[in-house]
């Protein structure tokens, strides 16, 4: 397990290097990252206004507890609706800016792509067909990542464990979907589906982890997601490659 998820590390550093070494990257990739940061920024500082009534709500059931106990729950339901917070602004992040930069990544996956041999039998699909795949799987991925954010919140209630384990069980799960996430560019350019990407990266399970929890960590850097958007792409191009076993030899730079 532990050689897969350093596998996964060694990937998401292979898109950093194809990153840095091509400034022209950035530009492709940052603007609609810039714009989905924009967003997400204002949605979570209007969580962070209300949280302290959030978890008041959340937990109705100890207004009747003493000062000490009632304060210490509605700590731990404030962390944990802001961890479950962060699970899905890190996941949606990406499929919204995925959705929004989609002609900007799909240049990036085709630039790496090259660079590594190219797509034979390539299905050729029109920007309609491309959001419309992208919308469906996206809203599908989001949904499925709240259902596992909401055990997670609930965990977060367990004194000590919620806020040391559970933080890290995130991180993995949230690798888990962003690397989900993050390969369909390349999967749709083979004209495989949501469901054959889940398959293939199950097989792959603790390097698409490794891969994903990388980008997750990046992601809760301030800024990070804007910049290291372009470098996931390039990854996930990288690691959708290896679980479709085309050869992955050391990729050269791609103009931009």
């Amino acid at each position: 397990m532990m050689a897969q998820l350093f596998e996964g590390v060694r990937i998401f550093g292979r898109g950093l290097r194809i990153y840095g070494r091509n400034p022209g990257l950035v530009v492709l990739g940052i603007i609609p990252a810039l714009i989905t940061l924009l967003l997400f920024a204002f949605l979570f500082g209007l969580l962070l206004y209300f949280v302290d009534d959030l978890s008041a709500t959340v937990t109705w059931f100890a207004d009747d507890w003493s000062t000490g106990w009632r304060t210490a729950t509605r700590i731990a339901a404030g962390v944990g609706l802001v961890g479950v917070a962060m699970l899905l602004w890190v996941v949606s992040f990406t499929a919204i800016t995925l959705l929004i930069g989609d002609p900007f990544y799909e240049k990036i996956a085709e630039q790496v792509e090259v660079s590594l041999g190219g797509v034979p039998d390539e299905v050729d699909r029109t920007f309609w067909q491309e959001l419309s795949r992208g919308l469906r799987d996206s809203l599908r991925l989001m949904l499925i990542s709240t259902l596992f954010g909401i055990p997670l919140f609930l965990a977060g209630f367990i004194p000590i464990v919620g806020q040391t384990v559970i933080p890290v069980i995130g991180a993995l799960v949230g690798g888990w979907f962003l690397a989900v996430e993050l390969v369909g560019v390349a999967f749709s350019r083979r004209g495989l589906t949501f469901r054959d990407r889940v398959a293939k990266l199950r097989g792959h399970r603790w390097i698409a982890v490794g891969f994903g929890a990388c980008v997750f960590l990046c992601f809760l850097i301030p800024l990070g997601a804007v910049f290291v958007m372009p470098a996931a792409v390039a990854g996930g191009t990288i690691l959708a490659r290896q679980v479709l076993g085309a050869e992955t030899p050391v990729p050269a730079v791609p103009q931009a």
